[in-house]
C-alpha cells in the first residue's frame, strides 16, 4: 500500500503525554509490521500559541489538508483568556471538524473484562457490551445560527445557541451508520428528541426515509433521547449502533463510558465522506479532554489514545488484521494487571501513561511470538 501521510496533533493538558503513547504503537507497527506511515507533527491549542504565536499558523492548516490522517491529542480551550478572539476561532478543533467535514464520529463503547473494578455498574449489566454510537459531528447545536452573548434592552444578558439541522446532514450520517451497522449486527438505533423538538422530528422522518429506500434489511429502532439516557447504563448490551445528534452525541458518549469506569478508555474516530479517489479525512482522538489537573504528572490514561490507533488501522490503513492484533493487546496487557490510576480498583497498583504504553507493546510483542 502507499504510505500514509499521518499528522499527529498532540495539543495541550495530558494530550502530549497520551499521543506519545499512541506514536510508540505506531512505531512498534512500522518497525515489526512494515506499517506503511510517514509521521509530521505540529503544535496545537495553547502550545502552538506559546511556540509559533499563533493557533493556526499556515504551516499547520496545510499539513492538516495534506495529511491522510491526523492523530489528535487533547485542547484545554478553556485556558486561552489571552489569546485575542479572532486567534481563538481560528485555531478551533470545531474549525478543523467543519474545515474537513469530519461529519461521523465513532465512538466505539466495547467492555474490558479485567476492569470490572473499574466500572460502577453492575457485572450483569457491563458483560458483553460491544456498541458504537455514530456521533454527527459537523452541525447541529455546535454550529448553528445564530450564536452569541447579546445585551438585552433592560441591560441583562442573553445566550443563544441554535439547533439546526438539514435534511442532507441528516441522512448522510444516518446512511454512514446504516451501513456500518450492516456489518455488525444489522441493527441500529436512531436517538433525538423527536416529541418535542422539530429538529428532531425531522431527524427521526429523515432516518426513516433512509431506512425504507436504502436499508430495509437493517433493523431501526427510534427512541427518545431522555429514556436512552436511562437505558444505556440500565441495558447498554441491547443497543449496537447508535446514531445521534452532536450534543447528544458528546453526552452520551461519556455517559456509556460508565461501561468501561474511565473516560480515559474510550477512543474515537472522525470521518468525512469518501471522495471519487477512494480518499477521505480522518480524525483520531481519545474521548477525554486536557486534564489540566493531572497533566505533566505522567498518570494519564493513554488508552483511548491508542484504541483510536485501531481504529485507525482499519479505517484509514485498511488493516483489520493489524487492528484486530493491537485490539487483543490493549485486553492482553489489562488482564495482566496494567492500571492508570483512573482505572485501578482497590489493592490494584496505578502505573504511568509509559508503563501502560510498555505493557501493550509487550504483548504486541507476545502476539508475534505465538504465531
Amino acid at each position: 500500500m502507499n504510505e500514509i501521510r499521518l499528522l499527529a496533533l498532540p495539543g495541550d493538558g495530558v494530550g502530549p503525554e497520551v499521543t506519545a503513547e499512541s506514536l510508540r504503537v505506531l512505531d512498534w507497527f512500522r518497525d515489526r509490521r512494515k506499517l506503511g506511515v510517514s509521521v509530521t507533527e505540529r503544535k496545537f491549542g495553547r502550545a502552538s500559541w506559546q511556540e509559533y504565536g499563533s493557533l493556526m499558523p499556515d504551516e499547520t492548516w496545510d499539513a492538516i489538508h495534506d495529511a491522510d490522517a491526523i492523530l489528535f491529542g487533547a485542547t484545554h480551550s478553556m485556558d486561552l483568556g489571552d489569546v485575542p478572539e479572532e486567534e481563538r476561532k481560528k485555531g478551533s478543533l470545531l474549525r478543523v471538524r467543519k474545515s474537513l467535514d469530519l461529519f461521523a464520529n465513532l465512538r466505539p463503547i466495547k467492555a474490558q473484562p479485567a476492569l470490572g473494578a473499574a466500572t460502577p455498574l453492575k457485572p450483569e449489566v457491563v458483560a458483553g457490551v460491544d456498541l458504537v454510537i455514530v456521533r454527527e459531528l459537523t452541525a447541529g447545536m455546535y454550529f448553528g445560527t445564530p450564536r452569541g452573548v447579546e445585551i438585552l434592552a433592560d441591560g441583562t444578558r442573553r445566550g443563544v445557541n441554535t439547533h439546526s439541522y438539514t435534511e442532507h446532514e441528516i441522512a448522510r450520517v444516518a446512511r454512514a451508520s446504516f451501513q456500518l451497522a450492516r456489518g455488525r449486527k444489522n441493527h441500529l438505533t436512531s436517538v433525538a428528541k423527536d416529541n418535542v423538538m422539530e429538529a428532531g422530528a425531522l431527524w427521526r422522518e429523515v432516518v426513516n426515509e433512509v431506512h425504507a429506500a436504502e436499508f430495509p434489511d437493517v433493523r431501526l429502532d427510534h427512541i427518545i433521547a431522555d429514556n436512552f439516557a436511562l437505558q444505556i447504563v440500565r441495558r447498554p448490551r441491547t443497543f449496537d449502533v447508535v446514531v445521534t445528534d452532536n450534543l447528544f452525541g458528546d453526552i452520551f458518549s461519556d455517559l456509556a463510558g460508565s461501561v468501561l469506569g474511565s473516560l480515559g478508555m474510550l477512543p474515537s474516530a472522525s470521518l468525512s465522506a469518501v471522495d471519487a479517489n477512494g480518499k477521505r479525512h480522518a480524525l483520531y482522538e481519545p474521548v477525554h479532554g486536557a486534564a489540566p489537573d493531572i497533566a505533566g504528572q505522567g498518570i494519564a490514561n493513554p488508552l483511548g489514545s491508542i484504541l483510536s490507533v485501531v481504529l485507525m488501522l482499519r479505517e484509514s490503513f485498511g488493516l483489520p488484521a493489524e487492528a484486530a492484533r493491537l485490539d487483543s493487546a490493549v485486553a492482553e496487557a489489562l488482564a495482566l494487571g496494567a492500571r492508570t490510576p483512573d482505572i485501578a480498583g482497590p489493592g490494584e497498583e496505578a502505573g504511568t501513561a509509559r508503563a501502560m504504553g510498555d505493557a501493550v507493546i509487550a504483548a504486541l510483542d507476545r502476539s508475534l511470538a505465538r504465531a
